[in-house]
C-alpha cells in the first residue's frame, strides 16, 4: 500500500473469489496428502470468515499495483494465515500452506473468472431478463398503435409502435445470448499453471481437482483450462464477455436514444412518447420534464465503451509468459457489469415501465406524412406519386387533395389504397 497508493481499491468480489480459491486449495492439498487436517480446517474456517464479509476492511490494496496481482494474492494469503492463528491456534504459513501449489500468476486470473462468472450469472443476466420482459410488455401494449416510421431521421412508411419496440427486445435478447456464450469461456480456470503454465511446484492433477472443487463450492460449472500457457499469457477468455458488454452498450444507446427523441417536446418536439415525470422542473425552468434516466444509461454505456477499449488494449499487451494488466482488467470488467446492472434496473423501474404513448400526436404525424404516397406508387407510377408528394408539400395540402386535383384517382380509390392499417 505504501508503494502503490494509486486509485481505488480492488473490488471485494475479487477478494471473495480468492477466498473460494484458497478454500478449494486447502481441500485439494489435503486430499493429495500435502496438508494436514488441522491446517486444512483452519484455512477453510478463515476463508469462510472472509466470504462472510467479516474482514472486508483488511483488503486495502489498490487496482494499480503489480500487473500479476501478487500483492492482492499475498494480502489474502496473509490474512488467512493470521486468522488461522487467531481462530484455531494453527501456525499456517501464507506461502508454504495457504499458497501451496499456486502462484499469483494462476490464482489471480482464476479469481477474476470466478468473480466475473458470479456477477454475470447472479446479477447482470437476471436484470437483463427483467429488462427484456419489460420491453416485451411495452411491445404488446403498443402493438395496435400505428405510427409513422422514420429513416435517415426523415418521414418514412408506417409501422406499429409495438413493432418498433420489438426491435429493442430482439437487441437485448441478442446481448443476452452473447453473455451466455461468454459465460462458458469464463468457466475455464488457469489454476494449475503456477508460474508460467508448466505447473511447476504443484501436482499434475491440481488444476483439474481445483476446478471440480470450485464447481462444488460455487454450484457453477468450472473446468481446468485446456492450455495454461494461454491462460497466463493472454486475456482471451475475457474477450467474449468484453464483446458482449460492447454490444449491450451500443444497443442501449440506440434504444434509449430513440426513446429520448420520441419523447422530445412536449409541444415543440416529436412527442410521441410520454415519459414518467420523476423529477419535474429544471433548476431554472419550472415544470420541465427531462429524459434523465435516458441520459444516465447513455453515460453508463459510454463509460463501458471506454472500459471495453481498455480491456482490448490490455489483451494486446501480454509479453512472453504473462499478461501483466490483470488488476486493471478485473476492475474494468466488474465495474462495467455492476454499472449495467444498476442502470438497467434504474431505467426499467423509473422510466421504461411508466412510458405511455401519446396517441394524439402519433395520429397527427401519421395522417400528415407525405410518405403515405408510397402506397399509391404501384398504382399511378413512381414519377406521378413523387409529383403528388412534392405538390402537397409545396402547397401545404393533403395527398388526397392533390391526387383528386390531378385526377389521378377517385376519393374512394385513394381511401382504399392509402390505409395505414394495410401498410404495416
Amino acid at each position: 500500500l505504501e508503494n502503490f497508493k494509486i486509485g481505488n481499491e480492488l473490488s471485494l468480489d475479487v477478494i471473495y473469489a480468492f477466498a473460494e480459491v484458497k478454500k478449494a486449495a486447502a481441500l485439494v492439498n489435503y486430499g493429495l496428502k500435502k496438508l494436514d487436517r488441522g491446517m486444512k480446517d483452519a484455512i477453510i474456517m478463515a476463508a469462510d470468515a472472509i466470504l462472510a464479509k467479516e474482514y472486508d476492511n483488511h483488503f486495502p490494496l489498490k487496482v494499480f499495483q503489480t500487473g500479476s496481482g501478487t500483492q492482492t494474492n499475498m494480502n489474502v494469503n496473509e490474512v488467512i494465515a493470521h486468522l488461522c492463528m487467531q481462530q484455531s491456534n494453527q501456525k499456517v504459513h501464507p506461502n508454504d500452506h495457504v499458497n501451496m501449489g499456486q502462484s499469483s500468476n494462476d490464482t489471480f486470473p482464476t479469481a477474476i473468472n470466478i468473480a466475473c462468472y458470479r456477477i454475470l450469472v447472479e446479477r447482470l443476466l437476471p436484470e437483463l431478463d427483467k429488462f427484456c420482459l419489460s420491453l416485451e410488455s411495452k411491445a404488446k401494449e403498443f402493438d395496435s398503435i400505428i405510427k409513422i416510421g422514420r429513416t435517415h431521421t426523415m418521414d418514412a412508411t408506417p409501422l406499429r409502435l409495438g413493432q418498433e419496440f420489438s426491435s429493442y427486445v430482439a437487441s437485448i435478447k441478442l446481448a443476452i445470448n452473447q453473455f451466455k456464450s461468454a459465460q462458458k469461456e469464463l468457466g475455464e480456470l488457469a489454476i494449475g499453471g503456477t508460474a508460467v503454465g508448466t505447473g511447476i511446484n504443484t501436482d499434475l492433477e491440481f488444476g483439474m481437482l481445483m476446478a471440480k472443487e470450485i464447481s462444488r463450492q460455487t454450484g457453477y460449472t468450472f473446468v481446468s483450462s485446456k492450455n495454461k500457457f494461454q491462460s497466463l499469457s493472454m486475456l482471451d477468455h475475457y474477450m467474449p464477455l468484453n464483446g458482449a458488454l460492447e454490444v449491450l452498450a451500443s444497443s442501449l444507446i440506440k434504444i434509449v436514444g430513440d426513446i429520448r427523441m420520441l419523447a422530445s417536446g412536449p409541444r415543440c418536439g416529436i412527442g410521441e412518447l410520454i415519459l414518467p415525470a420523476n423529477e419535474p422542473g429544471s433548476s431554472i425552468m419550472p415544470g420541465k420534464v427531462n429524459p434523465t434516466q435516458c441520459e444516465s444509461i447513455i453515460q453508463v454505456a459510454v463509460r463501458v465503451f471506454s472500459n471495453c477499449f481498455g480491456i482490448t488494449m490490455a489483451n494486446s499487451q501480454g509479453q512472453f509468459q504473462l499478461n501483466v494488466l490483470r488488476p486493471l482488467v478485473a476492475s474494468m470488467l466488474l465495474e462495467s457489469m455492476e454499472l449495467f446492472e444498476a442502470s438497467l434496473y434504474s431505467f426499467r423501474v423509473h422510466c421504461l415501465e411508466g412510458i405511455r404513448a401519446n396517441t394524439d400526436n402519433i395520429h397527427d404525424h401519421l395522417n400528415h406524412s407525405l410518405m403515405l404516397v408510397t402506397a399509391i406508387a404501384p398504382i399511378i407510377g413512381y414519377d406521378k406519386a413523387s409529383n403528388v408528394a412534392k405538390e402537397a408539400l409545396r402547397s401545404n395540402r393533403s395527398l388526397k387533395e392533390v391526387c383528386l386535383e390531378m385526377e389521378l384517382m377517385t376519393g374512394e380509390e385513394y381511401d382504399k389504397f392509402v390505409d395505414p392499417k394495410n401498410m404495416v
